[in-house]
């Protein structure tokens, strides 16, 4: 492309408006100041029953995280209520909330169940607005998926999270974890045997560690939308948390 066609971005954009519309600036993808704090990871599980393999895996990640350098929470959706059967001041949505706000990644990990995730999963998703007034808290923030299954590898729960994960505007990793008869990859101690299944979990939160200490410091401007900018504050906050659809 010509220099002078870089210099000129509308000349044949007339349907854009100019006031709004940038030519993407890798300066800005280089902060001035990079965090030096862990990473920050949420991790959520799906199953409430008293010896929960999803439970055991993100018990894993947590090792897994810290011996990575990152700091990990786990939310325990033990009394969370079903979206909408509550107030949002419940105590449980609260402490997903300022878990959400706090992390600067997640971790989902859910059994597959009917071929799906859990709807404990869902919920706590759910539960979790895509804007808190002007502030999303999940808006580019990286995650990783995994899922545990009761006989043979599935994908389906992974696959059903990675759209929920892009609809929540995250940074989903390539990688992912699917661990195959779960009941039979952890010891008496509930401490994962060694495995490939363990080695890709290791691969995954290797990567999210990454993606999330690459991305973290400029995730505003990667997620900064030209249609946004063109739609007024007011409307964009008006749109985002209408009540009904």
């Amino acid at each position: 492309m010509k220099k002078d066609n870089v210099s000129k971005p509308l000349h044949e954009l007339p349907q854009a408006d100019a006031a709004h519309f940038r030519v993407p600036d890798p300066q800005r993808l280089r902060p001035s100041q990079a965090s030096s704090h862990a990473p920050r990871i949420l991790l959520l599980y799906g199953s409430l029953r008293e010896r929960s393999f999803s439970r055991l895996v993100v018990e894993e990640c947590v090792r897994l995280l810290q011996a990575m350098g990152a700091e990990a929470r786990v939310f325990n959706p033990g009394g969370l209520p079903l979206p909408d059967d509550a107030p949002d001041t419940h105590p449980k949505v609260v402490e997903l909330r300022e878990l959400a706000a706090w992390a600067e990644g997640m971790v989902w990990c859910s059994p597959e169940r009917h071929g799906a995730m859990t709807g404990i999963m869902k919920a706590q998703i759910d539960w979790i607005p895509l804007s808190l007034g002007a502030v999303r808290p999940t808006q580019g923030k990286t995650l990783a998926v995994m899922q545990v299954c009761g006989g043979s590898q599935s994908f389906n729960a992974v696959n059903q999270m990675r759209v929920l994960g892009r609809w929540m505007r995250m940074i989903t990793i390539p990688n992912q974890s699917s661990v195959a008869k779960a009941f039979q990859e952890f010891d008496d101690n509930d401490r994962m045997k060694p495995s490939p299944y363990f080695d890709r979990i290791v691969d995954v939160v290797e990567e999210l560690v990454k993606f999330t200490w690459l991305t973290r410091d400029v995730s505003p401007y990667l997620v900064d939308r030209y249609s946004e900018r063109k739609e007024s504050a007011e409307d964009l906050m008006r749109r985002v948390n209408q009540k009904a659809i």
